[in-house]
């Protein structure tokens, strides 16, 4: 998948993929049927290769992993299509021993929670649900402005990103336009 991304404009043959993967030319073939049976649309063409044509729109670690090489956050990410919360999953999974940087998305949770406990819906295909999980090496009295900070770096990331600049309802809510674009629960 990373490799037909890396040549959107045009055909890649079946051997140069095989030879920059280092495995057979079955393989490959196995590869392009597996992504197909996943709803990715493949061109192929005798003597020319496949060609991405288009992709799924689903959650996938291969997908959003390959413009993030060497970034702390999303090193490993897990992609599920339910949970019970982002959170409680990369709590559990902290507790495993998983990496910090670690990113749990979910398609939909099925117990999510804002502040104070409250209940946060989360349906399906209208949101993207994710928690990140961090180890920041701080005393107990400066992790209480980590939320703070959390806003501001999101505020600026979709500045840079996008043009535009959110607002921070506070304390932990991003706002544009009225409404909500991501809550923060550290």
């Amino acid at each position: 998948l990373a490799l037909l991304n890396a040549h959107k404009t045009g055909y890649l043959s079946g051997e140069t993929m095989s030879q920059n993967l280092g495995v057979s030319r079955a393989a490959v073939w196995k590869a392009i049927k597996a992504l197909r049976q996943e709803g990715y649309e493949i061109d192929s063409a005798p003597k020319r290769g496949y060609r991405l044509v288009s992709a799924p729109d689903v959650l996938r670690e291969g997908e959003l992993t390959a413009g993030l090489g060497g970034c702390l956050l999303g090193r490993e990410i897990c992609c599920l299509p339910t949970v019970d919360s982002t959170n409680n999953e990369a709590k559990r999974l902290a507790v495993a021993g998983a990496p910090e940087g670690l990113v749990v998305l979910a398609d939909r949770q099925t117990g999510g929670r804002g502040r104070r406990g409250r209940s946060f819906q989360s349906p399906e295909v209208q949101g993207l649900y994710l928690s990140v999980l961090l180890r920041p090496e701080v005393s107990a009295t400066a992790a209480v402005n980590l939320t703070a900070w959390v806003a501001v770096a999101i505020c600026d990331g979709v500045e840079e990103a996008c043009g535009v600049r959110p607002g921070i309802k506070w304390p932990n809510d991003i706002i544009l336009e009225g409404r909500k674009l991501c809550g923060i629960l550290t």
